[in-house]
């Protein structure tokens, strides 16, 4: 009896070691230096924090909050994220790197102040290794929190010091991304009487859609919220037209703005598409490389998301060093520049958009790492401390 106990157990522990083995490759495979789990059984917390890259400083990215079908599900989603969020910052050219938290719950129903609290704790044990804020499913109040605990948090309301709502720069870099993919395509940055296709007209895609608006251009939109499109319609006019949230990627246009969920570029819809360019929010749209080369054989110009979407990035960055407006503003627009740097660089080499925009920031990331090799004094007095 006894060796069978054991033998329970060692099988056990081999299986254990095989989940981890198998946490470790999607780590080799996506490239990441650390992933955190934690829980609290007394506030149901469920999260997973994804380090991906430091180089260029301490990893910064959102919380979001999902009710995710399985860990697998929650892991794999907070690894690409965190990836992202390294490319993010480097095209940012903010000194920061990327990472990413998730919580497995309703937002709806699962939220608490304790729950945020603890979500605090634990992210300030890592010592300034991370900086988090609002992401999907949750919001700069939830943070207030968190706070309490810790100060690796970012994106707070202004009334508690924070640089208030970031879906403004981030829709204001999508914008800024739409004028440089006009410049590259027509020759003017102006979109007057171009056509957009919005997918998700929440927080960023809504505003989006009033910038659009005012350039003069034609919006076709598309929510799971059809009262919001409806209300959306009613306040822009001839100026909207609302159309099927199936079918919204399928619809002809200039441009496709994806500005929900990710993975809007796939197997299933690559040959669906009806525009010329995809520029939007959302986070991954490609659900792998090859994507962006099928959209090249297309001749469909992608906008890498992690670029035109880094506009709350670039303010939360900002903010953690001391909030400017004006600063903030200046590089959003500078995502106009970077936009078509990755067009150029692409149609000179060949390549599909998100290769290039990859290849800046390998290069960027190694020159900082050559810049790195000099120590300095306080860094390692603090290190001793």
């Amino acid at each position: 009896m006894g060796s069978m106990k054991i033998n329970e157990q060692m099988r056990g522990a081999l299986l254990e070691e095989a989940k981890m083995r198998d946490v470790f490759e999607m780590m080799d495979r996506y490239g990441h230096e650390q992933v955190i789990f934690c829980r609290h059984p007394q506030t149901g917390l469920k999260a997973i924090i994804a380090l991906h890259n430091t180089t260029a400083g301490p990893a910064l990215g959102g919380c979001r909050m999902i009710p995710y079908a399985s860990t697998d599900e929650a892991l794999e989603d907070v690894l690409r994220l965190s990836k992202g969020m390294t490319y993010k910052c480097s095209l940012a050219d903010v000194d920061f790197g990327g990472g990413k938290m998730v919580i497995i719950g309703d937002p709806k129903k699962d939220k608490s102040p304790e729950l945020f609290r603890v979500i605090g704790r634990f992210v300030g044990g890592l010592n300034g290794r991370f900086y988090t804020g609002t992401d999907m499913g949750t919001n700069p109040e939830d943070f207030v929190h968190a706070a309490r605990e810790s100060k690796s948090f970012a994106g707070l309301p202004k009334s508690y010091g924070g640089s208030g709502d970031t879906s403004i720069p981030t829709a204001l870099g999508v914008f800024h991304g739409m004028r440089a993919t006009a410049r590259f395509l027509w020759g003017t940055d102006q979109l007057k009487g171009r056509v957009v296709a919005i997918q998700g007209v929440g927080k960023v895609g809504e505003r989006l859609l009033q910038l659009l608006v005012e350039a003069g251009a034609y919006c076709k939109i598309a929510d799971i919220d059809s009262v919001r499109c409806e209300q959306l319609k009613e306040k822009y006019g001839d100026k909207v037209q609302v159309v099927d949230v199936n079918r919204i990627h399928k619809e002809s246009c200039d441009i496709f703005s994806p500005c929900a969920k990710g993975g809007v570029v796939n197997d299933d819809t690559i040959d669906e598409f009806r525009c010329l360019a995809i520029v939007g929010s959302a986070n991954n749209q490609l659900v792998e490389d090859r994507h962006g080369a099928l959209l090249q054989k297309r001749s469909i110009w992608y906008a890498p998301d992690y670029l035109v979407n880094a506009g709350g990035l670039i303010q939360v960055a900002d903010e953690l060093e001391g909030f400017h407006e004006e600063r903030v503003l200046a590089k959003t627009e500078a995502i106009y520049d970077m936009v078509l740097d990755i067009f150029h660089r692409a149609k000179n080499e060949n390549i599909p958009t998100c290769e290039a925009a990859d290849r800046i920031v390998m290069e960027r990331l190694k020159k900082l790492t050559d810049i790195r090799r000099i120590l300095l004094e306080d860094s390692r007095n603090s290190a001793r401390r």
